[in-house]
């Protein structure tokens, strides 16, 4: 059974894109808040969003009853999360992987993480870095309902909408599912616009119009504000899921080589290729 003992002190690793407006939510709502980055030049940063500035991870978690890790990669997470990490943790600690990664590697962390008395749950977020800054992003959590009910508190602080996934590993798999259909959405719409573009059509207004019809989207509503930097990473874990599972992808398969052709471009509304 977890500790119920509420959440007050919360450490981030990882104060880059996404960190650093989560960092600055909380403070606001009163959590004392310590971050840490592999880059010292975001002390700065911290210290103005209103957080404390930690040395090293190990002095990042004495004192935290979570953490919110942000880090790239797979790799990344498994350095981090060692087996030092975890025996300087206090028992009862909920470490929340925010990274998108393979779901198997949160649910052999949070295996490794058993015997400390260490809770890790995956707690992956959706709509980008303007739902960040404004605190509305949407987040799946994957853990035991305990560990996911205090930690949601702490979510609401940057989070609009909160869904328990399932267990740990459902959150990356939600996330995965929203990839997929969020890079199948920005390949289509390039597609469209180029076509619509070539004939002569004025594309603003047609993508008004789209924006009122059956083809609407996400990406569709925020182009020109899109970027592709994640789209090939994304792409390579759902297929290796996929992989693991043994089912195809084709499409996806199919656009992760089309992300690769339009990673390049900026989507103005100016600029359309085929």
């Amino acid at each position: 059974m977890t500790t119920t003992t509420a959440i007050r002190a919360v450490g981030v690793i990882g104060a880059g894109r996404m960190g650093q407006p989560l960092i600055g939510h909380m403070a606001r709502k009163g959590f004392v808040v310590a971050a840490h980055d592999i880059d010292a030049t975001k002390r700065e940063v911290v210290a103005k969003l209103g957080g404390r500035w930690a040395d090293s991870p190990s002095t990042l978690v004495q004192g935290s009853d979570a953490i919110l890790v942000c880090v790239g990669y797979d790799k990344e997470l498994r350095e981090l999360l060692s087996a030092g990490l975890l025996r300087d943790l206090r028992r009862g600690t909920i470490v929340a992987v925010l990274s998108t990664v393979h779901p198997r590697t949160v649910q052999e962390l949070a295996e490794a993480a058993g015997p400390f008395g260490v809770h890790v749950v995956d707690s992956t977020v959706a709509r980008g870095g303007r739902a960040a800054d404004a605190g509305t992003l949407l987040a799946f959590i994957g853990g035991d309902a305990d560990v996911v009910e205090r930690l949601t508190p702490v979510f609401a602080c940057f989070s609009t909408d909160i869904v328990h996934a399932g267990g740990v590993g459902a959150a990356q798999v939600a996330k995965a599912a929203n990839n997929l259909v969020m890079w199948a959405c920005v390949v289509a719409n390039h597609e469209a616009l180029a076509l619509a573009k070539r004939f002569g059509v004025d594309v603003e207004r047609l993508r008004g119009a789209l924006l009122m019809s059956s083809a609407e989207n996400y990406a569709l509503r925020h182009w020109g504000e899109n970027t592709m930097a994640w789209a090939e990473d994304d792409m390579e874990i759902i297929q290796s899921m996929a992989h693991d599972v043994g089912i195809g992808l084709p499409q996806a398969g199919l656009n992760r080589e089309l992300c690769r052709t339009l990673k390049p471009k900026r989507f103005r509304l100016d600029e359309y290729g085929v």
